[in-house]
């Protein structure tokens, strides 16, 4: 029986901040968690070191359920972001260290694969609809499959999704950037852009948008009624989904697909969204739902329900938990995209995986574990670089969903 002797929390900054879990066993084995919370990652860097790691030096590094039920249940204090980033990075350590261990890649611990790889999509932005369609382009040239697609609202600096340059990192330094929104120039002019793309590239691909959490559910009824005709993959997080009632009358309202999830934390969040049908696709992380372990349930439950997963992929997740979704993706037999955002070269200094993207699509590769390597000295050359999310508010001041 190997016994966890060493649960190591490195906070490291290569293009952005990362928290890494490394665990060690008495066999000289080491497994790697990802536990980045995009603005707030030294919280559950804390919530690891002060909380966590004490807990796990002398237990058996074999008894995955066993240390995600413990780490869970033992706190009394359930849920929410920060707990579950924390359990998320220990369940997936666990993970490696039990492929490497078994010399297997994840995906055989989990079943084996179901598909040969995990079909991604690509975040083509603008800050102009003309900008926006060369940048569809160059995604098409490059083998993607699926789409995602946001142009700047005219009038209004700093739209989400637009990238500011090669990598989108919305993340700035110093105090949030407060962002001006308007609800109404936006159901305006998404339609147009979404409709021009359409009618240049086509529907030989997958489009998708991202509606980012703005709209009420009455506001998404309209833009998804709008947009049916162009045969969207998916409509992302039209509306917050606190109430998650709230999305049956975005059902009701339109044909449009729906996905959303990739703030949720657990079962719970999204328990009603899909046992009611709610939506089409979920949109969990390993690194925000409690694991492999935890994620591994949410999927298991949209099964039966016919919803697909599209779990979160954006570059506040370090390659540890994209190797790990992908590992997730090639076995679930209800998957459906997985985002994918490129990370920047300086990252890949820290960070070494061995998954692989060919023909619009991440493929795993058959090392033992997830097939990530962390290098400490390189991790050491980039510290702590404090950065907040925007904030959002309305014309007349008032705060409003970012």
């Amino acid at each position: 029986m190997a016994t966890i002797t060493d649960a190591k929390v490195i906070v490291t900054s290569p293009g952005r901040n990362f928290v890494t879990l490394k665990l060690t066993t008495s066999d000289g084995v080491t497994g790697l968690g990802d536990a980045t919370l995009n603005g707030r990652e030294l919280a559950a860097a804390s919530y690891l070191k002060d909380h966590l790691v004490p807990l796990l030096i002398g237990r058996d590094a074999d008894r995955i359920e066993d240390m995600w039920q413990y780490l869970y249940k033992g706190a009394y204090w359930r849920r929410g972001p920060v707990t579950m980033t924390a359990i998320s990075a220990v369940d997936t350590a666990l993970w490696d260290i039990k492929g490497k261990v078994a010399g297997m890649p994840v995906y055989d611990l989990l079943g084996g694969r179901a598909r040969e790889g995990a079909m991604v999509y690509g975040h083509a932005s603008g800050v102009t609809v003309s900008e926006l369609v060369d940048d569809v382009a160059r995604f098409m040239d490059l083998g993607y499959r699926a789409i995602r697609a946001q142009s700047a609202v005219p009038g209004l600096a700093g739209t989400y999704g637009v990238r500011k340059g090669t990598i989108y990192e919305p993340a700035a330094a110093a105090l949030p950037e407060e962002q001006l929104w308007d609800t109404e120039k936006y159901l305006d002019f998404a339609p147009r852009y979404l409709t021009e793309i359409r009618e240049k590239f086509g529907f030989d691909f997958h489009l998708l948008h991202d509606v980012h959490h703005r709209l009420t559910p009455t506001e998404a009824g309209r833009l998804g009624q709008r947009l049916e005709d162009l045969r969207l993959f998916w409509m992302e997080d039209p509306s917050p989904a606190e109430l998650q009632e709230n999305f049956r009358q975005i059902r009701q309202a339109t044909t449009t697909p729906i996905a959303v999830g990739e703030v949720f934390n657990s079962i719970w969040d999204c328990q009603q969204l899909i046992t009611e049908r709610l939506i089409d696709y979920i949109r969990c992380s390993v690194v925000h739902a409690g694991g492999i372990t935890h994620l591994r349930r949410i999927f298991n439950l949209a099964e039966l329900y016919q919803v697909r997963t599209g779990s979160h992929g954006a570059t506040d997740l370090s390659p540890v938990s994209m190797s790990a979704a992908v590992h997730l993706d090639v076995t679930v037999p209800n998957f459906g995209v997985q985002e994918y955002m490129e990370h920047a070269p300086v990252t890949h200094e820290v960070f070494r995986p061995t998954y692989q993207l060919r023909d619009g699509a991440l493929h795993p590769s058959d090392a033992p574990g997830l097939g990530v390597e962390l290098d400490e000295d390189a991790a050491a050359r980039f510290p702590y670089d404090p950065k907040y999310l925007p904030v959002g508010r309305r014309s007349d001041g008032s705060v409003h969903d970012w």
